[in-house]
């Protein structure tokens, strides 16, 4: 079985891609997937998640973009058979290479006006790639219907979007703080669900 890849990605930052990146990472691994997790971004966030966890799984590794390729042929080696990439909100150039990198990209947006404005930049940059693509919403709160609303929003876009959203929940922040996922800080949360069923639903997706 060949690796097969995931990028997370979006030209706004603040939106998630960290923190769904490595959730869905330990979700690969508990489906019995050696994931790797590749880390672009400078800030290096993901990595120093990863720095905190004694058991060495999933495998981080910090890379720029001009070093993706070897890096996932080098996964590859070394077994893994998915890798996620935590993307930054970078130059377009990189970013096209990227998506054009994977099997499927997904785009996290915020329920606000700003991110849905801004989501146009990233779809654009698909497109470029020509990769298909998957938007979920992102830190949506847990009252009202920001989330049908932003649906709405960019039904236009005619890009698919994921059925659920994933909610504005605290055990996000607490469990990457130490260096933990949603599903091992509190494996019964509502959090540690929702990232069960987008860990299914991009599977089912890409066919892993």
């Amino acid at each position: 079985m060949g690796i097969k890849t995931l990028a997370i990605l979006s030209r706004k930052g603040g939106v998630g891609k960290t923190m769904l990146g490595v959730n869905l990472a330990v979700a690969a691994q508990a489906a019995g997937h050696s994931t790797l997790l590749v880390d672009l971004d400078p800030q290096a966030s993901a990595a120093k998640w990863g720095d905190q966890r004694s058991n060495g799984s999933p495998v981080v590794v910090a890379t720029p973009p001009s070093r993706l390729e070897e890096a996932l042929k080098k996964g590859a080696s070394a077994g893994a058979t998915l890798a996620i990439i935590d993307t930054a909100p970078s130059m377009e150039v990189d970013l096209v290479d990227v998506a054009r990198a994977s099997e499927l990209v997904l785009i996290p947006c915020k329920p606000a006006n700003v991110d849905l404005k801004a989501i146009v930049s990233t779809i654009n940059v698909v497109r470029m790639a020509d990769v298909p693509a998957r938007i979920v919403f992102n830190d949506v709160p847990p009252r009202g219907n920001r989330g049908d609303q932003a649906r709405e929003a960019v039904e236009p876009l005619e890009v698919p979007v994921v059925p659920f959203d994933i909610g504005h929940r605290v055990a996000f922040v607490d469990a990457f703080n130490g260096g933990q996922t949603v599903q091992e800080y509190e494996p019964r949360g509502k959090a540690s669900g929702e990232i069960s069923e987008l860990y299914a639903y991009l599977s089912n997706e890409m066919g892993v």
